[in-house]
């Protein structure tokens, strides 16, 4: 297929379309492989793959790059991608080299540093998490059963995935509470908020590093300075803090959200619900489902193509950005028979069967402790919590959009 002016199809992706897999992109789909499109608040035009079998190919596909500076003989005009949703997000300039580490690398580099990471999320160490996990649901969910009302979001979402991802970081106790109203107010895309919650969070990974330097415990960051003595390719402390942010911002936000549009997808789907009430042995497969219904992370990062090619038959120009849109896929009728049907009976087959958590040398590190924060958390908001319900009306519900990610809950206020 032969491409017309890339500026006569080019189509603004607004919020609302991310937020509506079914009616935004099945046209994009029916349109083309690829097709152009400009993200809220970014200027540069980028493919777009809705897809399931091309996005989960491009992800693997070596002829693509998350680093623009990577791609051979490309003089760079003006910011990248990434460098304009920093800018649409409105945050200074001395804050970036804080953001985006792992995620825009490539190669040995993204090696080096997601080895450091994965150590602490061993499938072995996750599944060991259970019962503190079940505890720790169990003791958010009491108070909240007792008076009979709860905003799900900031009373179990957030706590829950604070609290586990800190401990394996290595964050004290006592300042998980003040990481938890950090990390809620720089995702809450209001930039007065999010400015001073990043200056926070920065200087309490810088303390954390100095006090573990000084005594070292059995948490993440204490290996990373224990094991990176005498090395020259130890992390520095920039890198350190990035890790850091990164960790708490992929392991609070999205887990949180994702428990949250969890569980209103199945109270939107009151069959689906009963039947897990009576089956609640389909949990482990309703996990994955929701996954792929709700998508927490709706969009991929962007990749830059490192010579003249073709993908899905369609030319792209060395340098161009392609990018995946997961929610998009993950609701691609090819792939799934009534994809815009909330099924918990669904067999996705083997593997992840669905791109919520991406897919190649990219994926999700957290995927594993998000599955199973949401089994638990689901297990015991609905199914040992029989009578919960929306505490408003579905229309009042209030979402806020993230530049390029598209629309989230703002929160999810229920009764007991």
């Amino acid at each position: 297929m032969t491409l017309t002016s890339p500026e006569s199809e080019t189509v603004a992706l607004t919020s609302e379309l991310v937020s509506e897999p079914v009616r935004g992109y099945t046209h994009l789909r029916r349109q083309a492989p690829l097709v152009r499109v400009t993200l809220p608040g970014i200027e540069t035009p980028v493919w777009l793959i809705t897809r399931y079998q091309d996005a989960r190919a491009v992800l693997s596909d070596t002829r693509f790059v998350r680093d623009q500076g990577k791609v051979p003989g490309l003089a760079q005009d003006g910011p990248s991608i990434a460098e304009q949703m920093i800018e649409a997000y409105g945050l200074p300039a001395e804050y970036r080299d804080y953001l985006g580490i792992m995620v825009l690398v490539d190669g040995a580099e993204h090696s080096r540093l997601r080895n450091l990471v994965t150590k602490s999320f061993t499938a072995r160490r996750i599944n060991a998490l259970r019962p503190r996990l079940e505890q720790i649901t169990r003791e958010l969910i009491a108070p909240l059963a007792a008076r009979r009302e709860a905003e799900l979001l900031e009373d179990v979402g957030y706590p829950l995935a604070s609290t586990v991802i800190c401990a394996l970081i290595g964050i004290d106790e006592d300042d998980v509470p003040r990481m938890r109203t950090w990390i809620r107010a720089y995702a809450s895309g209001d930039i007065d908020l999010v400015i001073p919650a990043l200056r926070n969070m920065v200087e309490h990974s810088k303390d954390l590093i100095a006090r573990r330097a000084l005594a070292p415990r059995d948490d993440l960051v204490s290996a990373w300075i224990t094991s990176g003595q005498g090395d020259p390719q130890a992390l520095t402390e920039t890198e350190m803090v990035a890790l850091i942010l990164l960790l708490i911002n992929t392991g609070i936000t999205p887990p949180a959200l994702f428990i949250a549009s969890a569980v209103l997808a199945l109270l939107d789907h009151p069959r689906q619900l009963a039947r897990l009430r009576a089956e609640p042995q389909l949990l482990e497969r309703a996990v994955p489902e929701l996954l792929r219904f709700t998508s927490p992370v709706p969009m991929g990062a962007p990749l830059y193509a490192v010579q003249d090619l073709e993908f899905a038959g369609m030319p792209v120009r060395k340098g161009e950005a392609v990018t995946s849109a997961l929610l998009g896929a993950n609701f691609d009728p090819k792939e799934y028979r009534a994809p815009e049907d909330l099924d918990i009976t669904r067999d996705l087959g083997r593997g992840a069967g669905h791109l919520a958590f991406g897919h190649g040398a990219h994926y999700c590190i957290g995927a594993s402790l998000a599955r199973l924060e949401a089994e638990v958390a689901l297990d015991q908001l609905l199914i040992q919590q029989p009578a919960l319900r929306l505490a408003v009306a579905r229309e009042e519900l209030e979402y806020f959009d993230l530049p390029g990610e598209g629309r989230h809950l703002r929160g999810l206020p229920v009764d007991f």
